[in-house]
């Protein structure tokens, strides 16, 4: 048994030998053809494109993405090619809550916002979304929700703040790539604060700066991009908070990842384990409450072309 790691999986080395003979690693944005060509299962995260390009002519028989998104697996290929695939849904759901917190709670600090008397949309209710609702509930004054998925429908357009935590989908009966556009950006009745920690295709970021421009939004949080790791530099110069698709990247977040990719390869395989993967313990300062998201916004800031570095190098955090 050959698996393909990409090589910043965190807690998996030293754990997937348990299960391969061969265990090759890799840097995720570089893994191709030729790497995978002779090997039986992949993990990987979303740097990996796992399409026709990569996979066709080769012996992979399993992929499992340690990420919450699946967007850079082409699941109808991988299904008509026997391949199968999973993914880590709710993995690091405490972790994006904890940062849409402290975001606004940084907000607050920073006179943007009075969260008791404020509504708070949240657009997408699975996992991430129901744990934001958990913890923003004892701040915030009134909480709306919408997930037509779940026939919630609340209108979200009178909010003072609208929280995005949809899947990036192109088909099917409710697309989200650009759900956030200048249809819906214009239909607000309040100055909003826009927050988007799922995926950078849901909002058309075009639309946004203009809606900014004209008043339609008061201020925005934004950690997850279009173009990833290519960045638009006036929504990064214009954003309240700016950070390198981290939102999810808690200590506690990936360890969940990990380990739920281990247990189903494993499964897979016919040889059920499991895996008990324990984070290391990070400062006071990274954890919980007294977490700020400000200083990873500033480092962004200030060097915007090492976006994948700052996400690879990410300092540790505990929820």
């Amino acid at each position: 048994m050959k698996v393909v790691v990409d090589d910043k999986i965190p807690f998996i080395r030293g754990q997937i030998e348990r299960l391969a003979d061969e265990v090759v690693y890799l840097p995720g944005a570089a893994i191709n053809a030729d790497d995978v060509r002779d090997a039986d299962a992949l993990i990987v995260r979303t740097r990996t494109l796992c399409n026709r390009q990569l996979l066709e002519g080769s012996r992979v028989r399993f992929i499992a993405t340690a990420t919450i998104g699946y967007d850079h697996l082409d699941t109808a290929y991988l299904e008509k090619t026997g391949i199968t695939w999973t993914n880590c849904p709710g993995c690091n759901a405490t972790s994006v809550a904890q940062y849409v917190r402290n975001c606004l709670l940084q907000a607050e600090k920073a006179g943007l916002i009075t969260l008791r008397e404020a509504t708070m949309g949240i657009l997408g209710y699975g996992h991430v979304g129901k744990a934001v609702h958990n913890a923003i509930k004892p701040y915030v004054g009134n909480i709306l929700l919408n997930d037509p998925f779940l026939n919630l429908h609340d209108n979200l357009q009178d909010c003072d703040i609208i929280s995005l935590h949809t899947p990036l989908t192109t088909d099917g009966p409710y697309p989200t790539y650009h759900l956030v556009d200048e249809k819906f950006l214009s239909s607000l009745q309040k100055r909003p604060f826009i927050i988007n920690a799922a995926r950078g295709g849901v909002v058309d970021e075009k639309a946004l700066l203009q809606a900014m421009d004209g008043g339609r939004v008061r201020q925005t949080i934004i950690d997850t991009w279009e173009g990833e790791p290519n960045i638009n530099p006036a929504l990064l110069k214009r954003a309240f908070i700016a950070t390198p698709h981290i939102a999810g990247y808690s200590a506690d977040g990936k360890a969940k990842a990990t380990r739920m990719s281990l247990e189903a390869l494993a499964k897979w395989m016919g040889n059920p384990l499991d895996f008990n993967l324990q984070a290391p313990t990070a400062c006071k300062e990274r954890t919980g409450l007294r977490y700020s998201p400000m200083e990873d916004s500033r480092v962004l800031k200030a060097h915007p072309e090492s976006f994948e570095k700052l996400r690879e190098s990410y300092p540790l955090r505990r929820e």
